[in-house]
């Protein structure tokens, strides 16, 4: 490479690398507000977050940035890797350029201000105390949308920031296929016995939960040298770096699946944040590949692993001592009681199946915000009436309904669908994995460390370099196929419900 070109990259990654240390200053102060900030701090922060915010974008879109960035698209002698980057950075800049720094500011503000009405809503269990503040935020994602520009649906400009090229097209034909599939697999669980999930109901100190909680990261692989675990109102996982990720959860202590699941489930996001390349650091390639990618990986282990009969065969003895009341059940009736496929209330406590449904509501729902046929005031009503017609539950007030997700309070919209489509990546790459006899024989007596390896050289290292389904091709051969998880959903609930 010539001299020239080397200084010019050099000169770019100093410049990326001084915004990455502004943002993730910004995330850092994030994490602070949803896990130790005292309340009266909450106006400040929110100044100081927007004031973050701004002076990034402001480095971001400067012209000399944008100077630099079209000189070295013009090099012919950048390595595979420093071009990705820098058609990369070139997409994001072209993208943020489209916004003044005073919008910026506004919608860091407005999120802010959302954000702490969500907790207090949560609290007051009244929808009201948020809708003004979210309705706010609804409109600056509108005009963001508008300021982005799409061409089919207004939504499509939203979802694009969480899994490049996702549309309402792609999105509509996928849960149209999903949703006769899980509904006939649903309606054949209706007429089998249903499994007694009774036991992890009953009483689970919290400090004990904690500190299994805690172990069991430990034993999926997450470095408590390079991460921590907090309680947050909604469990979260954020990352200032790879040597630097914070996963929060959250503890019932008369519902033992609450905290077990929300771990292993973050773990999953904290090992993928753990596993980027951190010579890449404030680069393309230092980022995950998207939002669906990224849940994946907690839906895999969440899901596919942590729900597991091998998985629960090894670990269950070591539950039972954490939790003596376990004693008299057996392994087989645990495994079970954590697969019970009921329609719920709560998202992040669904089984695998049902899941799905509160996820298309969502999704739906964000779709007619974003469109704008319906309005923030509508949305209890509109909430109730689809959990009614989707999972045939009653919803009883807010905090069980409509309140229960942070996204839209923190103007994440257009998240939700990577949700599902996460839950279809993870069990096309865990049947990948398990035709490697070496990882389904680990497997099948309960390790995970080969999974974790074969992780790590397949979707860890790579961050942005592929698109989703480009990455998913890459690391098991073929684009996305739903079909793979329909199979999966049918073999392992056609074992569990059985008559």
């Amino acid at each position: 490479m010539a001299n020239n070109t080397e200084s010019l990259y050099q000169k770019y990654i100093s410049v990326f690398q001084k915004i990455a240390d502004i943002k993730y200053a910004s995330a850092v102060l994030q994490w602070d507000q949803e896990t130790y900030l005292p309340k009266k701090g909450n106006d400040f922060r929110g100044r100081q977050i927007a004031t973050l915010n701004e002076t990034a974008h402001e480095l971001f879109t400067d012209e000399k940035t944008g100077a630099l960035l079209l000189e070295l698209s013009g090099k012919n002698d950048l390595s595979d890797i420093q071009k990705r980057n820098i058609e990369l950075s070139t997409e994001d800049y072209n993208r943020n350029i489209k916004f003044t720094s005073s919008f910026v500011r506004k919608m860091s503000e407005a999120i802010n201000t959302s954000f702490h009405a969500w907790i207090a809503a949560r609290k007051a269990n009244d929808f009201k105390v948020f809708e003004k503040p979210l309705a706010a935020v609804i409109a600056i994602k509108r005009e963001e949308a508008s300021i982005i520009g799409y061409t089919g649906h207004p939504y499509d400009a939203l979802m694009n920031d969480y899994d490049k090229g996702l549309t309402v097209t792609t999105v509509d034909a996928l849960f149209a296929n999903l949703r006769p599939a899980l509904t006939q697999i649903l309606d054949d669980i209706s007429h089998k016995k249903q499994v007694n999930d009774d036991f992890l109901q009953q009483h689970f100190n919290k400090d004990a939960q904690w500190k299994y909680g805690m172990e069991l990261l430990k034993k999926l692989h997450f470095d408590l040298e390079a991460g921590r675990q907090d309680i947050s109102e909604h469990p979260f996982t954020t990352s200032f770096n790879s040597k630097d990720v914070r996963l929060t959860t959250r503890i019932d202590e008369n519902d033992f699946s609450n905290m077990t699941w929300s771990c292993i489930h973050e773990c999953g996001h904290g090992l993928y944040e753990q596993g980027l390349p951190a010579e890449q650091y404030g680069l393309p390639l230092g980022e995950f590949c998207s939002l669906s990618i990224h849940e994946s990986q907690s839906r895999l282990w969440e899901n596919n692993i942590g729900r597991s009969l091998p998985f629960w065969k090894k670990e269950y003895p070591n539950l039972q001592r954490a939790f003596p009341q376990l004693d008299k059940i057996d392994t087989m009736d645990f495994y079970k009681s954590i697969n019970k496929v009921q329609p719920s209330l709560i998202r992040t406590e669904a089984d695998e199946l049902t899941y799905h449904f509160h996820v298309m509501i969502r999704y739906e729902l964000e779709k007619k915000l974003i469109e704008g046929s319906l309005m923030a005031a509508d949305i209890p009503a509109y909430w109730n009436e689809q959990y009614k017609n989707y999972l045939g539950v009653t919803v009883p007030d807010d905090k069980r309904g409509c309140l229960q997700d942070v996204h839209w309070s923190h103007g994440s919209f257009g998240y939700f669908a990577t949700y599902s489509i996460g839950s279809l990546y993870a069990s096309q790459l865990m049947l990948t994995m398990q035709k490697e006899k070496q990882i389904s024989d680990e497997f099948n007596s309960g390790g995970t460390g080969l999974i974790f390896s074969w992780l790590q050289q397949q979707i860890y290292p790579y961050g942005r370099y592929y698109h989703s389904d480009a990455l998913c091709k890459h690391a098991t051969g073929e684009p996305l196929n739903a079909e793979y998880f329909i199979k999966y959903a049918k073999d392992k609930f056609s074992e569990i419900y059985v008559s």
